[in-house]
């Protein structure tokens, strides 16, 4: 079915951001490994995990619509060299998620793509839970101190 040439650009933008996403989150997962914050690893690898099914998703859509995947587009990738950096870096890079994907919907609103409309929901409710449990994160880190909230990361 050939979609409208503005949905597949979003969609087009939003994987591009996905494919960012699971490259930092695979980054800081790793990084978390290596200093022995096994529960972190976990939760960030989940979390990447998802977005490469996000990632999926997307690519299905927009090849339905008769459009062509970019999947060699990333955007900037924001590493934090400590976790807590990583986490407000994961944070941000969420909250513009959210943001992103009510742009699609409204978009897709507007142009009559229910199915995109759909899924982008779907998607954005995924996005939003990432930024609560990310928020929590940090503000654990607030209140017990940074190096309480990593002595409970250990496995």
């Amino acid at each position: 079915m050939k979609g409208n040439e503005q949905i597949i650009e979003t969609l087009n933008a939003l994987l591009a951001d996905e494919l960012t996403a699971i490259n930092q989150y695979i980054v800081h997962s790793e990084m978390c490994a290596d200093w022995g914050y096994e529960q972190l690893h976990q939760a960030i690898e989940a979390r990447a995990i998802q977005e490469m099914k996000h990632a999926e998703k997307l690519i299905a859509r927009i090849l339905f619509l008769e459009g062509m995947p970019i999947v060699s587009k990333l955007n900037d990738i924001s590493i934090g060299p400590d976790v807590e950096t990583q986490h407000k870096n994961d944070r941000m890079a969420e909250i513009g998620a959210v943001e992103a994907y009510n742009n699609g919907i409204r978009l897709a609103v507007e142009v009559g793509d229910n199915g995109t409309r759909e899924l982008l929901d779907s998607i954005l409710k995924d996005e939003e839970e990432h930024v609560d449990w990310l928020e929590a994160q940090l503000d654990q880190i607030e209140q017990m101190g940074i190096q309480n909230y990593l002595v409970e990361q250990i496995d």
